[in-house]
């Protein structure tokens, strides 16, 4: 098998013949290619180049095509850091009110220059891979992340709970999806084989499950279901301690789902078995980051002795690997992963 076919296997329940590996790991690529990430952001070629030597360097499946949490926000309006050497942030929100909504013109992502630097850094790296490496194009916020970037963290969190709101609330998240599904069918058009996004406001460690059921699980099924219908797989990220909605994510009928290393990953892949694949989970900061060499490799056979026998199991870190993490210990992940099996 090459590496496309490693992850399509894993993604279809097919037994791969060595555990795959997909790299969340832009931060870590340009910090190696020695590239800035004010330059990374608005350069694609300088983005496939990082990717390119990433791959070359450390031998993985698939790549994650990504930039920061901010562009698709930018692309609505929200105001946006552009900062030196770290990713974008957005420093403010676009509306004051859960009204300000009712005057918001029908969104145009594809207009924005970030936008299109991140879909053509993915069309030079399907050109330049081919059909050997599995690109998974990031697709940024899901339609609660994004809506809370538009309304501000607390006051999202406010509109949500008041029942007055509430109407407003969902033509925010209605605005928001139609937003995020542009940027899908942006993306699907560069050949990518996956599209993804994150919806981390959502989850356990902010919101109740209740309320991601009600509020961010209808838009999340919507955005994956328009993925299967232009032929892309989809992945769905939540950071933290995701077991109280796990079942829920499973059924918004992602294919894969990227699960934090503050999840149970024995929980995880009893809830997942023969559903849905489990990406994941190493903890990029205390062990991938700060570990040793011996404790990634430690944690990485556990890991791969867990899923033994199951073929739904694709290895990453549970989120974005650290611009400083050690080369030998992202080496000693992968190294322990080619022996697992």
């Amino acid at each position: 098998m090459n590496s496309r076919e490693r992850v399509e296997a894993a993604l279809n329940g097919r037994q791969p013949d060595c555990v795959p590996v997909m790299l969340y790991n832009f931060m870590m690529a340009a910090r190696e290619a020695g590239t800035t990430m004010a330059r990374y952001r608005r350069d694609q070629e300088a983005i496939a180049r990082c990717f390119i030597q990433a791959v070359e360097k450390y031998a993985y499946d698939g790549i994650v095509v990504d930039i920061d949490t901010a562009t698709l926000a930018g692309a609505v309006g929200v105001p946006v850091l552009l900062l030196e050497d770290e990713p974008a942030i957005c420093y403010a929100r676009r509306l004051d009110s859960p009204a300000a909504v009712r005057g918001l013109e029908p969104p145009e992502v594809g207009r924005y220059p970030g936008i299109q630097v991140w879909l053509e850094a993915v069309r030079l790296l399907k050109t330049y891979f081919r059909d050997e490496i599995y690109i998974r194009g990031n697709c940024d916020q899901a339609p609660f992340s994004l809506a809370c970037s538009m309304r501000g963290s607390a006051d999202w969190m406010m509109d949500i709970l008041d029942c007055e709101n509430e109407e407003d609330a969902h033509r925010l998240l209605e605005y928001c999806t139609e937003a995020v599904t542009q940027f899908i069918g942006l993306m699907a058009g560069t050949g990518v084989e996956m599209v993804s996004n994150g919806d981390s406001p959502a989850g356990p460690s902010v919101v109740s499950p209740g309320v991601y059921r009600k509020f961010a699980w209808p838009y999340e099924r919507r955005v994956v279901d328009e993925a299967h219908t232009l032929g892309l797989a989809y992945m769905l990220h939540i950071c933290g301690k995701t077991e109280p909605i796990l079942a829920s994510m499973v059924e918004t009928g992602a294919d894969a789902l990227e699960i934090d290393h503050k999840t149970d990953a024995g929980r995880a892949r009893d809830m997942l078995r023969g559903r849905t694949a489990f990406v994941g989970n190493i903890d990029p900061s205390a062990v991938l980051a700060l570990g040793s060499t011996a404790e990634v490799e430690s944690r990485t056979r556990e890991l791969v002795e867990a899923f033994a026998g199951e073929p739904r199991f694709i290895l990453n870190a549970g989120c974005a690997i650290a611009a400083d993490t050690p080369p030998e210990n992202l080496k000693a992940m992968i190294r322990a992963a080619r022996n697992g099996w």
